[in-house]
């Protein structure tokens, strides 16, 4: 009767440290993957009657002489490392990568924008990374001192991808190519892959229609993609912006633009000299 006990005792604990086991690891697991807490910081809008319409009817956002509509992302003003320079929207990089100095910053066109199609041209230094975000949102987190700071646009945004191919170390890494300019950056390849080199101007598009994506690159549709939809979602947790990896990226790109599925247009400071020129958007709603 005692060794019967004894092993029923054993095995009662057995069991009970693997369900402590197994307790912890969930608690474990979903504080990894808890969202902190965070704000949609939402500002004044751009009135875009006072902005030309060219001939195929898209509103022309900048136009070469004017910076009227944009500001720094997160800033009230105009980072001074943005610039118009020979009619071209020009970021003059410190060759620091992502390290962004405090003349410096992405910035954004202060119009949120739903359905859209935005047209745009672009060159990049050599060994240039920049970037084009949409249906981006400003959102900022407390630190634990309790002081407030703006979270890097790109946990909200998709980006189109702007990268000198052939001498930037990021068109190798990601997946088949998914670092690539003309790319979702980190989650689909741009195919055919059609980028000038370095210095010489591309074209660029990104259509958003009802969750339907299309990004093209010098004339050709490079790639398409839908929103808002389990692929979506799976496609999410299979890159850097995991819910496990990042909880709060994950939080606001699976809920892209909010209930309302807006946001703002962006260029991203990556710390290299990039050109834009012939920035313009037609409202497709």
């Amino acid at each position: 009767m005692k060794k019967v006990l004894l092993y029923v005792a054993c095995a009662a604990a057995v069991v009970c440290l693997a369900s402590c086991k197994n307790k912890k690891a969930a608690a474990a697991a979903e504080e990894t993957s808890a969202v902190p807490a965070y704000e949609v910081v939402e500002n004044a809008q751009v009135d875009l009657a006072g902005f030309p319409v060219d001939d195929e009817g898209y509103i022309v956002i900048f136009d070469g002489t004017s910076l009227n509509g944009w500001r720094g992302y997160g800033k009230e003003n105009v980072p001074a490392r943005w610039t118009i320079e020979d009619g071209c929207l020009k970021f003059t990089g410190t060759g620091a990568g992502e390290s962004q100095s405090g003349d410096g910053g992405d910035i954004i066109f202060t119009k949120k924008f739903k359905n859209f199609e935005m047209k745009f041209d672009w060159k990049i230094s050599k060994g240039g990374n920049s970037g084009v975000f949409y249906l981006a949102r400003e959102v900022t987190t407390k630190k634990e001192d309790g002081t407030v700071q703006y979270e890097p646009i790109y946990i909200s945004a998709p980006e189109y991808q702007i990268l000198d191919n052939e001498n930037h170390p990021d068109a190798k890494l990601g997946k088949d190519g998914n670092r690539k300019s003309a790319s979702l950056y980190d989650m689909i390849p741009a195919n055919p892959q059609n980028q000038n080199p370095y210095e010489q101007w591309n074209t660029g598009s990104i259509m958003v229609y009802q969750g339907t994506v299309v990004h093209a690159q010098n004339g050709e549709n490079v790639l398409e993609y839908h929103l808002w939809t389990p692929k979506w979602t799976e496609m999410l947790q299979a890159s850097k912006f995991s819910q496990e990896a990042w909880p709060l990226a994950f939080e606001l790109l699976n809920n892209l633009g909010g209930d309302a599925h807006e946001g703002y247009i962006g260029f991203q400071d990556h710390g290299n000299d990039v050109w834009y020129r012939n920035i313009r958007i037609k409202i497709l709603d």
